[in-house]
């Protein structure tokens, strides 16, 4: 099911308005953004029902309050319990609970699919290190070019900026360290950790200081501590956007020294990390399958166990006792690691013949993975600038949180059966562009 607008889009290109149809490549992206990923650009931007959408946010903000009942509900409030029960290794438990009692800042990336009749969670990344915020610039640019503005006009079309939702939540969180004044904000990731990905992180900055937020950049080992602040780059820092996980801190010699004036500093009120690391307790896709049993639904109401089927599929923690069923039903499933990300370590079970599904279950049984019901999304057809031909591509959307709700969306595409995990850096031939909001039954399916 293809939506209206898409459709008109479409049948506007392929009758010859050259404007509409190259207005991607364009459009002014800022000079660091076009460098980041200009290169990579779907030809057209994507259009969803604003309806569903904030509705599918909303769904996604009340499962992050479920998740951060977890604990509670299935383990009596026992961090440790529950770090035990995802296989959190010990170190990395430790830096987690260390700010456990409060809970996490709602603040993170749904990645979801739309399966043609709604949007399905594929996984939840809860906390501060998330890719894709930049990528609300590419609606802002389409923006002006008259032919897409005119398109966008008479469509009713609007978007939620992302840059624009970060800014005001890291201007919130850094009020009680800067009061009224700007804030400065370090973005840090752990040492060795920012070369793989700099131009991103690059074009990240150079939004965030079109939005009034200064943004320095740098890794752990560059921090230094005077007069009770913490410096980087010689300048006193007001809030500390996390990049660095558990699992590069515990594994890295001297990393938890590197890191214990900034978690002093801000326990003392001296400066915000933003977020903690209370945050990574629940970005892990085992609390999803815990969520998902037997056991959590028993402890949800009856609303709470809709909501979780509206939104979740069935996943589960793979074990022994799960490897039959899933060997059947090979076609409907997907094996993903608890604590990994940007898609390492997935397996898809429709790409495997019998004989190697059954190996990799027998290897990931009780080894530190989930198995999730596959979702099938739908066709997205787009028009090639260059041949006018039309293809199919599958969507990877996404729901920004920050405090204030929705925070916007982004797109990561695969020409449709060019493999199952769609991700800028999982695949060379994943494209990006951004999602409009369409008001009413415009944005419904056609």
């Amino acid at each position: 099911m293809t939506d209206a607008v898409t459709a008109q889009f479409n049948a506007q290109c392929l009758g010859g308005d050259r404007g509409l149809l190259t207005a991607v490549t364009r459009a002014p992206y800022p000079p660091l953004f076009h460098a980041s990923c200009g290169t990579r650009l779907l030809p057209r931007p994507f259009f969803v029902d604003e309806a569903q959408m904030r509705g599918f946010a909303a769904d996604v903000r009340a499962l992050f309050d479920l998740l951060v009942e977890v604990p509670q509900r299935l383990f009596g409030g026992d961090l440790g319990a529950y770090c035990d029960a995802l296989g959190i290794p010990p170190a990395q438990a430790a830096l987690m609970r260390r700010f456990g009692d409060a809970p996490p800042v709602p603040y993170g990336r749904a990645d979801i699919y739309h399966d043609g009749t709604g949007f399905k969670l594929l996984e939840f990344n809860i906390g501060s290190e998330l890719g894709g915020t930049d990528r609300a610039e590419i609606q802002r640019a389409l923006l002006q070019v008259p032919e897409f503005a005119d398109f966008a006009a008479r469509h009713g079309l609007t978007y939620v900026h992302t840059g624009e939702r970060v800014a005001a939540a890291l201007r919130a969180a850094a009020a009680p360290v800067a009061g009224d004044a700007p804030p400065v904000v370090a973005l840090l990731e752990a040492d060795g950790g920012l070369s793989s990905y700099l131009h991103l992180v690059l074009s990240f900055q150079e939004m965030m200081r079109g939005l009034g937020i200064e943004l320095l950049v740098g890794e752990v080992g560059q921090v230094s501590e005077r007069g009770g602040r913490i410096l980087l780059d010689g300048r006193p820092v007001d809030v500390v956007l996390r990049y660095f996980s558990t699992a590069q801190i515990a594994r890295a010699p001297g990393a938890a020294d590197a890191i214990a004036p900034i978690l002093r500093a801000h326990e003392e009120g001296r400066v915000v990390l933003y977020t903690t690391f209370a945050s990574s307790l629940y970005a892990n896709k085992g609390c999803l399958a815990l969520l998902s049993d037997d056991r959590g639904r028993a402890a949800c109401t009856d609303a709470e166990r809709e909501l979780v089927d509206r939104v979740l599929p069935w996943t589960r923690a793979l074990t022994a006792a799960q490897v039959e069923r899933c060997r059947a039903e090979r076609d409907q499933l997907i094996v993903k690691p608890r604590a990994d990300f940007a898609g390492t370590g997935i397996h898809a079970g429709w790409e495997y013949d019998d004989r190697e599904w059954a190996r990799i279950l027998g290897e990931c049984a009780d080894a530190g993975f989930v198995v999730q019901r596959r979702v099938v999304p739908r066709r997205e057809p787009v028009v090639d600038p260059d041949t006018g031909e039309v293809a199919d591509w599958k969507a990877a959307w996404d729901v920004f949180l920050t405090p204030d709700g929705y925070a916007g969306s982004h797109i990561r595409a695969l020409p449709y059966g060019d493999g199952a995990v769609v991700g800028m850096g999982a695949n060379p031939a994943c494209r990006t562009t951004g999602p409009f909001l369409v008001p009413g039954a415009a944005g419904r399916a056609a």
